[in-house]
């Protein structure tokens, strides 16, 4: 109880050096490369996985779009499996941490916001200014709506940062009160057990839907701008 609720989120150190990069470059290892002619069952598994995520994201999308399809499924899986891995007992969500999250969200947006003043300079600003706005609110909206714009990746990043903080803590909190319960009243921890059990299902549920939000958000915006 008396333990730091936040010392999940701190980035571990080990003599004095930050072991963050090892720790996001481990998920690569969960998707090795096939080499041989007929697949085991965990390989079969992720590539129908991957395609069928694939095909989703991708389905609305033109030829130039569809160019972006290995990026987008690299990024929901990097994702998928960092929030994963977080649910992990003793172990570190770099998906938790906000700075993170901006380092995916800025370069992803920027990205698709170049192609689309590339490729549909016209459009692009049009939509910075909604079809038959009176002419004194011209200024007004053309700069809300570039505040809108600029806002996108910041909201990208704090949707999961939130999302994966929150319930992080909700478990910690519980599980805490549960073995608090557990020398005072036997029936009520094993209620607030099972509310647990529950809430670490529902959290497995919650790392891969964000990790599918925020690709999804990111292919919209894509899907805006080609």
């Amino acid at each position: 109880m008396n333990e730091n609720l936040f010392a999940s989120f701190m980035v571990p150190m080990t003599l004095g050096i930050p072991i963050t990069t090892l720790i996001i470059m481990f998920p690569t290892m969960l998707f090795p490369t096939p080499n041989r002619l007929i697949n085991n069952r965990m390989i079969t598994i992720q590539q129908w996985l991957t395609k069928l995520t694939s095909k989703q994201l991708m389905v609305t999308h033109n030829p130039k779009g569809q160019t972006w399809s290995l990026m987008l499924i690299s990024l929901f899986l990097f994702i998928a499996s960092t929030n994963l891995l977080g649910m992990l007992p003793h172990s570190f969500t770099p998906t938790a941490q906000l700075s993170m999250n901006l380092g995916m969200a800025i370069p992803l947006w920027a990205g698709t916001v170049f192609i689309g003043f590339r490729n549909k300079t016209k459009m692009s600003l049009a939509h910075l200014l909604p079809l038959g706005t009176p002419t004194f609110l011209i200024p007004m909206l053309v700069m809300i709506e570039t505040i809108s714009l600029f806002i996108q990746p910041l909201a990208l990043a704090v949707r999961l940062t939130a999302n994966i903080t929150a319930g992080h803590l909700l478990l910690h909190l519980i599980g805490s009160a549960t073995l608090a319960l557990m020398s005072i009243n036997l029936f009520t921890a094993l209620i607030t057990f099972i509310i647990l059990t529950l809430l670490v299902i529902l959290e497995f549920a919650v790392a891969l839907i964000q990790a599918y939000v925020f690709t999804l958000l990111v292919s919209l915006y894509l899907q805006d701008n080609t």
